[in-house]
């Protein structure tokens, strides 16, 4: 049964934006001592060499909530301290266990960390950062994840905005988070401006814009000279041609970094050596193999599919393949 008896002191930390309580205890000790520790670098820098200081040449143990929080990554710096990331629905029922009213209080919290960790260590395990390179194609993957998240959002609303008082544009685009829409909508923001514009103006803009079907520009070019305004109210077009174009401006910006995460993602994915491995999964896209390979991480454990003891490393090398 794994202990952390070989640790100088367990240390529970309950994080927060700008303090984190502090729980720690001594090895081969019952007490407890609580402290409160301030979001800085250099009140983290503090804290940690004091404890170096007072624990020469030693290891110790931080139990602490998840592992995606600023104060972790500030902690990796310290190769003393051995970080025991802990679930968050984990601590919260064991917090139920003791609490039946569900209150939260900060330094129990920490205490909670400590104290689960400690009794059942074979739980958990010290977390080893994988290295910078995967840990970076992580971090792009889930941001470039929250961007398609803002660009849903911002075609959403885009689109309910012209449904006011622009339904036409809707009609002449089937796809709205483009490019092509967003610098369409923000030369031309309403009917009357796109009915004033010459044909040879919106056959220019379609083609500098990767339209090249004939057929397609022409229908959208009849279409906007035979189009009648749903509504002339400046009281209703005043106000959402402004929220419109704040929306387009927002989504553009949003579309032109998705495809800076892109290139980033494809690059950071290629250069790492199981990348031909999850590129070569059955369903596996653009997207979907490094979101994978970030998943599985690198220290895997072998796989198993029913009867078939299937090992990474055995796959990586040649020796079987995934069906």
């Amino acid at each position: 049964m794994k202990s952390l008896n070989h640790f100088a002191a367990v240390i529970g930390i309950d994080w927060a934006d700008r303090k984190h309580d502090v729980c720690l205890r001594i090895a081969a000790s019952d007490t407890l001592e609580f402290s409160v520790l301030t979001h800085s670098a250099q009140a983290i820098d503090d804290w940690a060499s004091g404890l170096q200081q007072r624990f020469p040449n030693q290891q110790l143990a931080i139990c602490i909530e998840s592992r995606k929080v600023p104060l972790i990554h500030a902690l990796l710096k310290y190769p003393f301290l051995v970080l025991f990331p802990v679930n968050p629905q984990t601590l919260a029922r064991y917090r139920r266990a003791f609490r039946p009213s569900r209150a939260k209080d900060d330094p129990a919290d920490a205490q909670l960390l400590l104290d689960l960790v400690s009794r059942h260590p074979e739980q958990f395990n010290p977390w080893t950062p994988e290295r910078p390179e995967v840990r970076a194609l992580d971090s792009l993957v889930e941001q470039r994840r929250t961007l398609v998240a803002d660009k849903v959002r911002y075609t959403n609303r885009l689109t309910a905005a012209l449904k006011n008082y622009y339904p036409q544009a809707l009609d002449w685009f089937e796809d709205r988070d483009t490019l092509l829409f967003t610098k369409f909508i923000e030369r031309w923001p309403n009917l009357a401006s796109v009915k004033r514009a010459r044909r040879d103006t919106l056959k220019t803009f379609f083609h500098q814009n990767g339209v090249r079907r004939p057929a397609v520009i022409e229908r959208r070019i009849t279409a906007i000279q035979s189009a009648i305004p749903l509504t002339t109210d400046p009281a209703v077009i005043e106000p959402q041609q402004l929220l419109v174009m704040s929306l387009v401006h927002r989504l553009a910006l949003t579309l032109g970094y998705l495809a800076v995460y892109d290139r980033k993602i494809d690059e950071r994915f290629k250069a790492l050596d199981d990348a031909r491995l999850f590129a070569a999964l059955p369903g596996a896209g653009k997207q979907l193999a490094p979101r994978l390979l970030v998943a599985f991480g690198e220290d895997r454990p072998p796989l198993h599919l029913g009867r078939r003891h299937l090992s990474l490393r055995r796959y990586r090398a040649g020796h079987r393949t995934l069906r």
